[in-house]
């Protein structure tokens, strides 16, 4: 309650200012009065309504609460929208090229760009626009509804009204028809089950008028006329008879759960059901459709930068985060658009719309070729050879033929000189025949040569002692002895590498026999041998 100076009240009065507020709160009584005569709302909270003990309010008000302090510079009139001031006759200087109007330059004129401006004209000058400057405050800049036009809105209003209008007619009109198509149909029991649809359908359709006259609203009667209570009158009710409760639009109980608590079901009750002919698609739909999804995923685009080092926080800074993801979608489309060019720079775009010669478009033309009985052309057209994107049949250094045009021994040449160096000058068929002459002489020449050497020794083999020294023409080495060394001698291996095969009772012998150093020799392991690992 907006209360006036803090005065003395006993605990009778105190009561009964306690009891009246309750009142005004419940709508029983008047709600108080202002110095305006403008109706206090009783479920003000006292400490916003009570006026400080220094205003000295005799009566209830709120201007307290208000503005009062008003600065005359700053105003909160408009522009006034297609206003113009002076009509000129004819162009003066400094004015707009093109339209002639005084207010501003020809690179800002909005009016079509004339074949021939006004200055070289004189004809159809512009009016001049009226221009104003205001000094707004704080509020009035970001008034979104600053210079509106409320009476802007009454065409929309209309509109509806001759939609519904026009809607309550048609069906009046179907009404009738279908009553005239009852009168005239007798015609037997099918017309009597005619007569049956007619009645369900006039049913159907009357209840449907009915409920377009009382689906939106719904008599709500109050006491007393009351600005926290209400007045009497209808109040709009926000649920209509076709509504249905989300847990009723699928009665198994293994379909989508609900929640009662927060009346919530997240899953679809209807998977099934054709999209077209939902009204609900569960409550998960709404999250991923919208500007929830959009949400979503600057939300991700702020933690994946957060990662890679951004300082960049979603609920300490949505502004910033929100101007680092636009700045990201711009450059990934600009990378995309980059990327998309490079590639049609390069390999050409078969989707262009370059207008395909009529030939290749139709397959025909006007020009006349005439055929023979065997189908060949005889006249009026010349067999054209398909050609590739490369240069055809250019001749470099006075040569006749291409490169490629001859090939021997495995190697491409010049077919007209028969020379294998792609770079050479064509030398013609002298050329050829000095290079027959000189591959001749060169066979004979080496027949000469292979005839008057004498065939190559054969190489003897040198063997080698196992001391270094050659071997002696009069050593004999005994086959079997040789073997029995060999085994002997990977015995003596095995041995060394595993001292658990070495006998107790071992007996030495130092003699050393030539098959003995033979097999050492054959079975050492030569560290400089890269096939080592492989022998041994």
């Amino acid at each position: 309650m907006a209360t006036a100076s803090v005065a003395f009240k006993s605990r009778e009065d105190h009561r009964k200012q306690l009891e009246l507020e309750e009142a005004r709160k419940a709508g029983l009584a008047p709600a108080e009065v202002d110095e305006d005569g403008k109706e206090i709302n009783p479920h003000i909270p006292q400490y916003m309504s009570s006026a400080p003990w220094y205003l000295n309010a005799e009566r209830p008000s709120l201007k307290h609460q208000r503005k009062w302090k008003s600065d005359p510079n700053y105003t909160k009139s408009w522009y006034d929208r297609g206003a113009k001031t002076f009509h000129a006759d004819k162009y003066r200087k400094g004015a707009c090229e093109n339209c002639g109007a005084m207010t501003h330059d020809k690179k800002s004129c909005v009016e079509r760009p004339r074949k021939l401006g006004a200055k070289w004209t004189g004809k159809n000058i512009a009016p001049d626009e009226k221009i104003e400057t205001f000094e707004l405050d704080y509020d009035g800049k970001r008034d979104r509804w600053n210079g509106f036009d409320a009476a802007s809105y009454k065409h929309v209003i209309q509109r509806y009204e001759a939609r519904d209008e026009a809607r309550s007619k048609y069906l009046k009109e179907q009404q009738l028809k279908k009553l005239e198509e009852k009168n005239n149909n007798q015609n037997g029991e099918d017309g009597v089950s005619d007569d049956d649809d007619n009645e369900d359908s006039l049913k159907v359709d009357e209840a449907k008028v009915d409920e377009s006259k009382q689906m939106d609203f719904a008599k709500v009667e109050k006491r007393v006329r009351t600005t926290g209570g209400g007045s009497t009158g209808t109040v709009r009710n926000l649920r209509i008879r076709e509504d249905t409760a989300k847990y009723l639009l699928n009665l198994d109980v293994n379909s989508a759960h609900y929640d009662p608590k927060t009346r919530s079901m997240r899953e679809d009750p209807l998977p099934d059901m054709d999209p077209n002919e939902k009204f609900y698609a569960g409550d998960n739909y709404n999250r991923v459709s919208g500007q929830a999804l959009e949400f979503k995923q600057l939300n991700i685009h702020a933690w994946e930068a957060f990662d890679k080092g951004h300082d960049v926080h979603m609920q300490a800074a949505p502004s910033q985060a929100e101007l680092l993801y636009k700045s990201f979608k711009i450059n990934k489309e600009k990378l995309k658009s980059q990327t998309k060019d490079t590639i049609m720079e390069k390999y050409g775009n078969a989707a262009t719309e370059e207008v395909l010669p009529r030939e290749l478009l139709l397959g025909q033309s006007e020009r006349e070729v005439e055929y023979d009985r065997a189908g060949r052309i005889i006249r009026g057209q010349e067999t054209s050879l398909p050609r590739s994107k490369y240069e055809e049949d250019v001749y470099i250094n006075n040569h006749t033929s291409v490169w490629g045009s001859w090939w021997k021994d495995h190697q491409w040449g010049y077919k007209c000189c028969q020379q294998t160096v792609r770079n050479s000058y064509c030398t013609g068929a002298a050329g050829i025949e000095a290079a027959e002459a000189a591959a001749d002489l060169m066979k004979a020449n080496i027949a000469r040569k292979e005839a008057t050497e004498e065939p190559p020794a054969a190489a003897v083999e040198k063997r080698l002692a196992t001391w270094g020294s050659e071997v002696p023409d009069d050593l004999v080495l005994d086959q079997e002895k040789l073997a029995e060394a060999l085994e002997k001698e990977d015995e003596r291996r095995r041995e060394e590498r595993d001292m658990r095969k070495r006998k107790y009772n071992v007996k030495w012998n130092d003699e050393v026999t030539p098959e003995d150093m033979e097999a050492y020799r054959m079975k050492r392991i030569h560290h400089d041998d890269p096939m080592k690992d492989f022998l041994h």
